[in-house]
């Protein structure tokens, strides 16, 4: 948890397959303007429409077998009596049944390297921020009054008993956390973290959360949290002791869906947060995640390392192109409002930035759905080095093959196209890919030692490295297999 976005109003877009079927499309990055998505033309860009939503999967589940009450003898019928007389409610039976099973269901993951893509960022609404989600609205008003209501009623002294009230230790020592516990980490961490108010000066806009990324005052967050404030917007960020601060853009890479924001009037003694290796990550390692899911601030959940190196492909569901990330994957809870928050260790290090979430869509008829225990982070690593690139010069360096391919379903890899967007080469002689001896029509198996099974896959993988750095691709070519030596290239800028 691309985007786990907003609690906005409007729909949201819908969750894309594996695989986008759509018209081949250059692996360098995404064209368009960041913010909205838009189906990829024959021979386009990389930002290719968005995959359609996996079918959805009902688990099986097996039932617990009933235990029958032991036979009793025939005794005559009881007297009718009053409620009050009989002492209501009635005792539970001596044995309860266990027979129901539990029923799911929602779009499955397929085979390990498939992608999937997220929807994106609603826009303007009362909630919040999440890359890749349709959210259901959470009547927060209406469910807390409720539950108001009802401690206060089972607390009421009626029967003039007196107060049942136990009062809390004298000792601080008593509600103080050890630091390697949830609560130890989440109190260092709350600090720190922010959540963010996005307002474009056409009233769009929503919530989201960021982080202090260095004691300057510069916040690390989601593109698609402030792209509708962007241009001639306000950005307000506000720290969990409630003060606001005004904040404006440094710079935003859409196709990375990363943005840092500077705050125009920092407070002394910023405490960035710890930045850990997300290279380091194993599969079951510990979760926690903060943010501001449907506008709830400081809201920490938690939960385990579902799986490394997962091919996401998001949108902000505004038409606008794709973003693309080999991300960590959680099942911590992860909603519109957490995006652009930290994704942290058991130790408290940030290992990603939450972005997106997969949903299953509501069944209310409301525009969003929530956590389904899918969430999406852009490793920390990835989005470190890009937060550097923006700091120093405000625009995104892209790492690029230099090849045009096609973002077609079951190719088994990533196919080079036969000709690129407007008529172009799909492999200029002098790119990264033409110097290493790719043709149209070589299928991309593998980058490094990760099995390429479509072209969003292969633009992740990419992307988690820099121009400059050497790669081995694989690749088919009438039924053979080969490797090349490719050194990768740059482009600047999303557009």
């Amino acid at each position: 948890m691309s985007t786990e976005n907003e609690d906005n109003k409007g729909t949201a877009a819908e969750a894309a397959p594996s695989v986008p079927s759509a018209p081949p499309v250059p692996a360098d990055a995404p064209q368009g303007s960041p913010g909205s998505t838009y189906p990829a033309p024959p021979q386009t860009d990389v930002t290719a429409e968005q995959p359609q939503a996996l079918p959805a999967h009902d688990p099986a589940t097996t039932p617990m077998a009933q235990v029958p009450p032991a036979p009793q003898p025939h005794t005559p019928p009881p007297v009718p009596q009053s409620a009050a007389d009989a002492g209501w409610p009635p005792p539970p039976p001596a044995v309860p049944a266990y027979a129901h099973g539990a029923q799911g269901g929602g779009p499955v993951w397929g085979p390990p390297g498939q992608v999937q893509a997220p929807d994106a960022p609603r826009k303007r609404g009362a909630g919040g921020l999440v890359a890749a989600v349709v959210v259901a609205a959470l009547v927060a008003g209406g469910v807390g009054g409720s539950l108001g209501y009802w401690a206060a009623d089972s607390n009421d002294g009626s029967g003039g008993s007196g107060s049942t009230t136990v009062a809390a230790s004298a000792n601080p020592q008593d509600l103080k956390r050890d630091p390697g516990t949830v609560a130890g980490v989440a109190a260092k961490a709350l600090p720190s973290v922010v959540t963010i108010d996005a307002q474009g000066g056409d009233g769009e806009g929503g919530t989201g959360t960021g982080f202090v990324y260095d004691k300057e005052g510069h916040i690390l967050t989601n593109n698609h949290v402030v792209a509708s404030a962007a241009d001639n917007g306000q950005l307000t960020a506000t720290f969990s002791n409630g003060k606001k601060y005004g904040a404006e853009v440094v710079g935003r890479a859409q196709g990375y869906d990363v943005a840092v924001l500077k705050l125009k009037n920092p407070p002394q003694g910023l405490s960035p947060l710890d930045l850990g290796n997300s290279d380091k990550v194993a599969v079951g390692d510990s979760t926690i995640a903060i943010g501001a899911p449907f506008g709830l601030s400081n809201t920490v959940t938690t939960g385990i390392i579902s799986a490394k190196n997962r091919p996401v492909a998001s949108g902000d569901g505004a038409g606008g192109s794709n973003s693309y990330m080999s991300a960590l994957q959680t099942d911590a809870s992860i909603n519109p409002g957490n995006s652009g928050g930290p994704l942290l260790s058991a130790g408290g290090a940030v290992i990603g930035i939450n972005s997106a979430i997969q949903s299953t869509g509501s069944s209310t008829g409301q525009s969003q759905a929530g956590s389904i225990g899918l969430g999406f982070a852009i490793p920390i690593n990835q989005a470190t080095n890009v937060a550097q690139q923006l700091i120093k010069t405000g625009q995104p360096v892209y790492p690029v093959i230099g090849a045009t391919v096609t973002m077609d379903e079951k190719t088994g890899g990533a196919v080079i196209s036969d000709q690129g967007s407007g008529g172009t080469e799909a492999v200029p002689k002098d790119s990264p890919a033409g110097r290493a001896g790719l043709k149209p029509g070589d299928v991309i198996t593998k980058f490094n030692d990760t099995v390429v099974d479509s072209g969003p896959t292969l633009i992740g993988e990419i992307w988690t490295h820099k121009p400059g750095d050497k790669v081995t691709l694989t690749y088919k070519r009438g039924g053979k297999t080969s490797t090349a030596e490719v050194t990768l290239g740059e482009r600047k800028g999303d557009s």
